[in-house]
């Protein structure tokens, strides 16, 4: 089985029909639910937020079997992620993709767990400090992108679970947890 570093990649990345887009319209519904899968599994794995079209992105190749995807099967694959609310095009040219391996409500909940089993009910904390301080180390909060961050936070707010402040610089940008 082919990797890449540690990631598996699944069986089909060795079938070069597979870097085609398929005709039968049951054989693309098939092919475009596979790669969906990947591409979430791969950027969960790897920690990846944000995939470029145009990008060298190691999904998108296979040098084993030289075979490529087209750049309508990118957009393809990655507008299937888009539709299934598991991704949102940054631009609208559809060039870069977020990439929500997990939905914000599912992020805003990582968020709570993480506040409670640190005994952070009552306290403050930057933005920063929790994308990528001590406490977050070791957990999929450590390294999140600052967008997806942000959203699942302010999820929270409206909830009634934390207050967002601003500070000086995005550096200084805080939050109160209440919960």
């Amino acid at each position: 089985m082919q990797k890449l570093g540690d990631f598996k990649l699944p069986h089909f990345f060795n079938y070069p029909p597979y870097f085609t887009l398929q005709p039968v319209r049951d054989i693309r519904e098939k092919q475009i639910q596979l790669w969906k899968e990947l591409i979430l599994e791969y950027c969960r794995f790897q920690k990846i937020f944000v995939v470029g079209l145009e990008e060298d992105f190691p999904l998108f190749s296979n040098t084993v079997i030289e075979r490529f995807l087209s750049h309508e099967a990118r957009e393809a694959f990655l507008s299937a992620v888009v539709s299934e609310g598991r991704g949102e095009w940054l631009d609208k040219g559809h060039r870069k993709c977020l990439i929500l391996w997990h939905r914000i409500q599912e992020w805003a909940d990582i968020v709570l767990n993480f506040v409670k089993d640190n005994g952070l009910e009552d306290s403050v904390m930057t933005i920063e400090e929790i994308r990528s301080g001590i406490e977050s180390r070791g957990t999929e909060l450590h390294g999140i992108d600052r967008t997806i961050l942000m959203r699942a936070l302010k999820l929270l707010e409206q909830k009634g679970k934390l207050a967002i402040f601003k500070g000086s610089s995005a550096d200084d940008e805080g939050v109160k947890f209440s919960l």
